[in-house]
């Protein structure tokens, strides 16, 4: 099965809310940070993209049809080559609502992992191979450099406009709802709301959760 969706954005960026929203819509299976730390056998693929090692995308993602957020996301420009007809989606934030989205959740994890308490070892070895791609091979400085983080942040949404063709991509704000999102992938837009979710106290619900699992 090839991937009919990219998702290049950063976490934080209502990619969880995408990833609902493409299961809605027919488009799912949707792998998530979320499908790392629920299925281990996903772990070692992360490592070694981390490790700059090659990878099968299409054992990867074998029964995925769409892909948002991290450790997806770090690989973007691979995953567009070897879909060539996937639609590529990227999700935005208002900078500084992402910069404390972010440094509230996923920063805060990576910027003190060694000192969480004692976790399943997959959830370990993948905190570890975020760090690896994230704080030093996309973002280059400590993930609570607000300055060094937000540059990337940018640098990333203006690479993606960049190297992706204007018709297959779609710049995107989850706060637009369905509309743009739906007319982007030619399909009907549900009756149903569309599905904000993982604020910061559920984002901190979800991991505190699968700490202790």
């Amino acid at each position: 099965m090839a991937l009919d969706i990219i998702g290049p954005g950063f976490g934080r960026t209502g990619t969880a809310s995408l990833k609902r929203a493409l299961e809605i819509l027919g488009l799912g299976p949707c792998h998530h940070m979320e499908d790392c730390f629920a299925n281990p056998a996903q772990v070692p693929f992360w490592q070694a993209v981390a490790a700059g090692r090659t990878v099968d995308w299409d054992v990867v993602f074998d029964g995925y049809r769409a892909q948002v957020d991290w450790p997806g996301a770090h690989v973007w420009r691979e995953l567009a080559v070897r879909y060539p007809a996937a639609k590529v989606i990227l999700t935005v934030r208002p900078e500084q609502a992402w910069w404390r989205s972010f440094s509230n959740t996923i920063g805060a994890v990576l910027a003190s992992s060694a000192a969480l308490p004692a976790l399943p070892s997959h959830v370990g070895d993948m905190l570890a191979a975020m760090g690896e791609m994230v704080t030093r091979q996309t973002f280059g400085c400590a993930p609570t450099d607000a300055d060094g983080v937000l540059a990337a942040y940018r640098r990333h949404t203006a690479d993606v406009r960049a190297a992706i063709a204007a018709d297959r991509l779609l710049v995107y704000d989850v706060a637009q709802g369905w509309e743009p999102l739906c007319r982007f992938l030619g399909v009907a837009a549900p009756n149903v709301p569309f599905p904000h979710t993982n604020r910061t106290e559920a984002f901190l619900h979800l991991l505190q959760g699968r700490l202790t699992d």
